[in-house]
């Protein structure tokens, strides 16, 4: 690296990194991380596919089909919030390789379960491998990217989640129409789990957050990254394996300090993941717990319901992406969890009209949906300090698999006695959201559009808002 290519050691790190203009780097770190989205949104979306096949293999009821989702969600949450106590103290780094390498290994293994037990053990494992993705993921990202386009960036890597759904829709729709259904969802596991580990070895050429590093005292490591970044580099070295710092706090210290500073950043991030993820996994599982049998559809017929509600979520997702940026955090976050709520107020009343309609409601409303969630994880990413983000964002999104884990067994049973009621239910929870970016905004909350990581959570901060 020559001489020229590094600017004066005056100026700070965290500046050079805002001002960065985006080069080559950003590009193919978004890709990448966006690669390991799109494969967690495959698992994700892969369930909800193959429940029908699950539960004819394994003769599941209502019950057992929502316990099958809730052991998702249960690793879901234990992973977000050990995982991001990780990012924060071992880098973010390792965790975001640790969690593909985690949740492609128990895929693959899904794929020759011999029980349900077995099957029940390894999703709860790639869902503790895909809550880890959650913390860090969104850590790094935010702390790579210039100021500018923060937001919007962090939204293109979201976006990778509908397509990721839109794969696995269109490859269990393929797979289990040709093949017998114990086979067919064996085979799409295996696809997951292959594809997963494959994004985790081209990963590992991203290097470790700066921000990270000169936080934990690695200043000369933190310099070379943003050398390497400044200059476009797309291969940057890795750092050696040095002491926690002091800084970075133990896990039950941590979080004791988000709610001792960032009481409101942190309720805020909370309270929409929790709306977010309730509306958005309930609607997931409205599907093969409540439409399914009330229609006596088929198990192949599933995907064709998944697939059109993939190509809305890419749609919102876009959206979300290019309004971010452009209207701010405050506007974009509440349009689209009122919208979200309105729409499945809609689809409540439309549910009768036959499966088509069933289909195109699920469709716009999971547009929306996306657009809400991936609007919502960049604005509250950004809330918190370098040496706590991790820590925050899982914090967040581990109060939020709550509302995932409750909200299938909701559905089941709600939508057992009316399918209208259990779509009204999944409505109140986007209004949750709604009304909780609308306190924020009317209580002084930070607008963090355009603004520096340093400018809206200093490392020493005491500000609660």
């Amino acid at each position: 690296m020559t001489e020229n290519s590094i600017p004066a050691s005056a100026t700070p790190l965290s500046d050079r990194l805002a001002q960065i203009g985006w080069n080559r780097f950003h590009t193919i770190a978004v890709l990448l991380f966006g690669m390991g989205w799109a494969m967690d949104a495959f698992e994700v979306t892969l369930i909800g596919n193959v429940l029908g096949a699950l539960r004819d293999r394994f003769h599941l009821g209502a019950d057992a089909m929502s316990l099958l989702l809730g052991a998702w969600f249960a690793g879901l949450m234990l992973g977000a919030a050990g995982f991001g106590y990780l990012a924060d103290r071992h880098g973010r780094r390792r965790v975001f390789l640790a969690s593909l390498v985690l949740y492609g290994t128990t895929t693959l293994a899904a794929a020759f379960a011999p029980s349900l037990g077995a099957l029940l053990a390894l999703r709860l494992l790639a869902g503790i491998g895909v809550g880890a993705e959650y913390s860090a993921i969104n850590a790094a990202i935010a702390e790579l990217v210039p100021s500018r386009t923060r937001g919007r960036a962090a939204a293109v890597v979201l976006n990778f989640w509908p397509i990721g759904s839109l794969v696995a829709a269109l490859l269990a729709w393929l797979v289990l129409s040709a093949l017998p259904p114990d086979i067919g969802w064996r085979v799409v596991f295996g696809f997951g789990g292959a594809i997963a580990l494959s994004s985790a070895w081209f990963r590992r050429h991203l290097p470790e957050s700066p921000r990270w590093l000169e936080a934990t005292g690695q200043t000369d490591a933190a310099r070379a990254v943003v050398a390497g970044i400044e200059a476009g580099l797309t291969r940057l070295p890795v750092p050696d394996a040095a002491p926690v710092h002091a800084r970075v706090r133990r896990e039950g210290v941590a979080l004791r300090t988000l709610l001792r500073r960032y009481p409101a950043r942190l309720a805020l991030g909370a309270a929409l993941d929790f709306a977010e993820a309730s509306g958005y996994y309930g609607l997931f599982a409205f599907l093969p717990l409540v439409v399914l049998p009330a229609l006596h559809l088929p198990p192949a017929r599933l995907p064709l319901f998944y697939l059109a509600g993939s190509i809305g979520a890419l749609c919102g997702g876009v959206g979300a992406s290019m309004l971010l940026d452009r209207m701010g955090r405050h506007a974009t976050v509440g349009g689209f969890y009122l919208a979200t709520a309105l729409g499945t107020v809609a689809f409540a009343y439309a549910t009768g009209l036959g499966a088509g309609v069933i289909m195109l409601g699920f469709a716009l409303v999971n547009m929306l949906a996306t657009g809400s969630w991936i609007a919502a994880y960049p604005t509250f990413s950004e809330l918190f300090p370098t040496s706590l983000r991790a820590s925050g964002i899982g914090a967040s999104v581990a109060v939020g698999r709550i509302g995932a884990m409750i909200s299938p067994f909701l559905v089941g049973y709600v939508g057992a006695h009316s399918m209208q009621a259990a779509l009204l239910l999944l409505a109140g929870f986007w209004l949750l959201g709604a009304g909780a970016i609308a306190v924020w905004r009317l209580m002084g909350g930070i607008e963090a559009n355009g603004l520096s990581l340093e400018t809206i959570a200093p490392e020493e901060t005491v500000s609660h808002a």
